[in-house]
């Protein structure tokens, strides 16, 4: 028998051995894997089904349906109210609707004032937004009572209340910069920091309201405007 024939072969069912070893191998490793995935994934829904039967979960999430729905029966309420619009009133109604609610924004206006239009635009704006605010306009020439009683002598002067009583007011522009194309976000600031409406965590850019066109004012009949 050839010597090197003999070597030769042995040689190459050694090599042989070695590949079927690392293939028996590497298919190891496949199923290893394929094993340690199956039971992360088993691991992770027993540990949901754990969490689903967490009693501290169960409160957090009973809460927070109970949260929800009292500021659901809220905001009804409110909106019985007149709230969540910029609604106008008459001198008849003034003394039930400021009484009515816990805060309360009315404008003083004149019809044709042009500032009063102005404001009438980011009132509105607002008032859709901050429903647990009551939003209100009142004609200053038809409210003689009241705009004599409240000191009102120019106009634009929106009135804030709280629990019907007189708290705060601005009057004309001066507050906003005194210009009339300031946004609706810098008096939803003013408003703010006089605390008669409530930071939104989902408050979105308003935008503003800008015109480019002035007119001049006449002198209201209650007093003067806060015309240029």
């Amino acid at each position: 028998m050839d010597t090197d024939a003999v070597k030769s072969t042995l040689s190459n069912l050694a090599f042989g051995n070695v590949i079927a070893a690392a293939a028996r191998n590497y298919q190891k490793e496949l199923l290893d894997q394929e094993k340690a995935q199956a039971s992360s994934s088993v691991n992770e829904e027993v540990d949901l089904d754990e969490l689903m039967d967490d009693p501290e979960l169960e409160k957090l999430h009973a809460d927070r349906i109970a949260a929800l729905k009292k500021e659901a029966e809220k905001r009804e309420a409110w909106k019985k109210k007149g709230h969540g619009e910029y609604r106008e009133i008459t001198e008849g109604d003034f003394l039930g609707e400021v009484t009515g609610s816990e805060k309360v924004i009315c404008h003083f206006y004149h019809n044709e004032f042009y500032r009063c239009k102005i404001m009438d635009k980011h009132l509105k704006s607002l008032s859709s937004k901050h429903v647990d605010t009551k939003f209100l306009k009142l004609d200053a020439e038809n409210s003689p009572f009241f705009v004599a009683k409240l000191a009102v002598k120019t106009l634009p002067c929106v009135i804030l209340f709280r629990h019907g009583v007189a708290v705060d007011r601005f009057v004309g522009f001066q507050d906003m910069g005194g210009k009339d194309d300031f946004s609706t976000r810098t008096l939803e600031a003013l408003l703010l920091k006089k605390g008669i409406i409530d930071k939104k965590k989902d408050e979105d850019d308003e935008g503003g309201y800008q015109e480019s066109t002035r007119r001049s004012v006449r002198s209201s009949v209650v007093a003067d405007s806060d015309s240029d």
